[in-house]
């Protein structure tokens, strides 16, 4: 395995491992000047490789993330059984989906304005069950506006479904806020007035999504989350505009989420380790689309590229 240190010289640095082509840490400063890391991290490498005390974090999740109901698809009147890791279920691309593989680095960009790490994958035909060989990128960029842009690219030799995200836990009171802490006093702001509605399994019942406005999970700023619990999937309004807002407001540090992706999970983290260290902060295909044709479309085609991104901008208020 090996790290690589992204810095945009004004205090701003970020770590990326090509395990799990995941975000270990990123260093912001606060309103004091005072840089530290934002994202929650393990402790070890045995610990990202451990299942049990590793929910994903940091990870790039893959070849398709969120649940797929009874592990199977149907393309073309062929049915493919995924790898079932959730009971009866797929989840985040299976016992061995790509946040339990290493990346190779397919190329590093350093100009005026940013540096650019991207990292590269080849899943063969039948890996955890989805057909197509599927070459994957993921593209870390830091600029020198303090903005963090993660980008995904993927192209397939047969007709498969795509799906992939960033799993990073935020927490922007930093390390420094010691052992313990948690992101129970920050202030979230979701771009959305809908939901999809689960069943017990994480799967989406069936009908339309269901409007948040006046229910707990109309996530609007004004309030700290306190013991909010949220494991949800939100239909984003302008997502391309602003997705999320974060703020802490001990701390200063602010984070602004915008992506071309039209959904976006949300995760309070109860069942980290330790419990809500992070709010997870998922832009990604909606769970179960390969199976709901009334969801956006997660197939691939050859010829054809599948991309999504999504862009972090850091500030202090």
């Amino acid at each position: 395995m090996d790290a690589y240190t992204l810095g945009d010289g004004k205090g701003t640095d970020i770590v990326v491992w090509t395990y799990g082509a995941t975000l270990v840490e990123v260093r912001v400063p606060d309103r004091d000047g005072h840089s530290d890391n934002v994202a929650h991290r393990l402790p070890t490498l045995a610990d990202y490789a451990d299942r049990d005390t590793n929910a994903y974090v940091g990870a790039t999740v893959g070849r398709f993330c969120r649940n797929v109901a009874h592990g199977t698809i149907t393309l073309d009147g062929v049915r493919h059984t995924l790898d079932r890791n959730a009971g009866p279920h797929h989840l985040h691309g299976g016992t061995h989906g790509f946040d339990r593989l290493v990346w190779r680095e397919a190329g590093t960009e350093r100009t005026e304005d940013h540096v650019t790490l991207t990292l590269a994958l080849d899943s063969p035909d039948g890996d955890q069950g989805y057909p197509g060989d599927l070459h994957v990128e993921t593209v870390y960029r830091l600029d020198r506006e303090t903005t963090l842009t993660v980008a995904f690219r993927a192209t397939t030799t047969a007709p498969t479904v795509v799906g992939l995200t960033n799993h990073t836990f935020w927490n922007l009171a930093g390390a420094g806020a010691g052992t313990g802490r948690t992101a129970d006093r920050h202030h979230l702001a979701v771009n959305a007035t809908r939901a999809l509605r689960f069943d017990g399994d994480q799967v989406p019942l069936p009908g339309p999504p269901s409007p948040v406005t006046g229910t707990p999970l109309h996530l609007t700023g004004a309030d700290p989350l306190g013991e909010l619990r949220v494991d949800n999937f939100y239909v984003l309004d302008d997502p391309r505009s602003w997705a999320a807002d974060l703020h802490d407001p001990a701390s200063g540090r602010h984070l602004r989420l915008s992506t071309d992706q039209s959904g976006m999970g949300v995760y309070t983290g109860d069942a980290l380790h330790p419990p809500r260290a992070g709010v997870c902060l998922q832009p990604s295909a909606w769970p179960d689309a390969p199976n709901r044709p009334d969801f956006p479309s997660a197939r691939l085609d050859p010829g054809e590229t599948y991309t999504a991104t999504t862009r972090y901008v850091f500030s202090v208020r």
